[in-house]
């Protein structure tokens, strides 16, 4: 099956006059029609950046610079605006953290959504309404002839990114990329929408990247995991498999500082240090500075290897026995 999404290589670089930015060096991953894939990792790793580069949203002084963006067979890399412009809300859609990236706060709601389908499909207006009210429906919006009535300013912030995310799902499309949109919601609704897009990707088939920090929420949503750590990807595989068994140690380090599931009154793990600065990176791995497992041997470069079937990690120390690893560090 040819995938829906190929990145190959993906480099977005900030120039900047303190120096380069490598925000994104070397990013690989495929998706498929329907397969989730959650995009984590610390703030600064470079997830929302990758995100941005995929729909040509990265603002001077960033540009991509390198690598393949393939989307059903077209480069993206090497896309005109013109051509972009017609996928962007049609094909791909995008789901901001911050919902007023997406609306405007001088018109009202209906506008924007009638304006949003009337940009890509030929229907009346009153289809338009239709296909308005029906998807403020699907994310959870009561009385949603009032609420197309209204002004962005009128809704509460948990609010407006369930419109924003209406938006999106307007014209159903191929790939939606998610930058936390549901960080700022509460739980109740968070699993609402979470169930409404994972019924979206299975009955249509449209992809999604769920670009998040939080665990807890893509282990439940994600089919595969792409770890990211200072601009690269540094591990990939099946959810399961890389929430139950991490090979990285970076990886091992975000999930053992998650509390969920641990033991009452049990210690979290922390990862030691900082995450380093885009314009002066470590030598050779960069997590090294950060790592109990760190030497010489991470001086060099490390590629991203297929260490165990299906899983792939950017290490040259890698956890493949959980049972040793684990035994060991309890001695040290």
């Amino acid at each position: 099956m040819t995938p829906l999404l190929q990145v190959e290589d993906l480099r977005t670089h900030f120039f900047t006059r303190d120096g380069v930015a490598r925000a994104v060096d070397g990013v690989s991953f495929t998706l498929n029609r329907g397969e989730v894939l959650g995009l984590v990792g610390e703030s600064g790793s470079g997830k929302t950046v990758t995100g941005f580069s995929l729909l040509g949203l990265v603002d001077p002084p960033g540009r991509v610079v390198g690598g393949r963006i393939l989307f059903d067979g077209t480069d993206l890399a090497g896309a005109d605006e013109a051509r972009l412009r017609k996928l962007r809300g049609k094909r791909i859609a995008m789901i901001f953290q911050d919902p007023m990236m997406t609306l405007n706060p001088v018109l009202r709601i209906d506008t924007q959504m009638v304006e949003t389908v009337l940009a890509h499909d030929r229907v009346s207006r009153a289809e338009a309404l239709a296909r308005a009210r029906a998807a403020l429906v699907q994310v959870g919006i009561s009385a949603p002839d009032e609420r197309l009535a209204s002004y962005p300013h009128q809704f509460s912030g948990g609010m407006r990114q369930r419109v924003a995310i209406a938006i999106a799902l307007l014209h159903k499309p191929d790939l939606i990329i998610a930058d936390e949109p549901t960080t700022a919601l509460d739980v109740t609704i968070q699993a609402q929408i979470l169930a409404e897009i994972q019924k979206l990707c299975r009955e249509t088939g449209t992809a999604l990247i769920w670009i998040t920090h939080d665990l807890a929420v893509v282990s439940g949503l994600a089919d595969k995991l792409a770890v990211m750590y200072a601009g690269r990807v540094v591990e990939t595989g099946e959810t399961s498999a890389v929430i139950t068994a991490p090979v990285h140690p970076y990886t091992r380090g975000l999930i053992g500082s998650v509390p969920h599931g641990k033991p009452h009154r049990s210690m979290l793990q922390q990862i030691g240090g900082m995450t380093p600065s885009l314009l002066n990176l470590p030598k050779g791995c960069m997590f090294r500075p950060r790592c109990p497992r760190g030497d010489d041997e991470c001086l060099a470069e490390p590629a991203l290897r297929e260490w165990l079937p299906g899983r792939f990690a950017r290490c040259v120390h890698p956890h493949l026995d959980p049972h040793l690893d684990d035994a060991k560090e309890r001695v040290s």
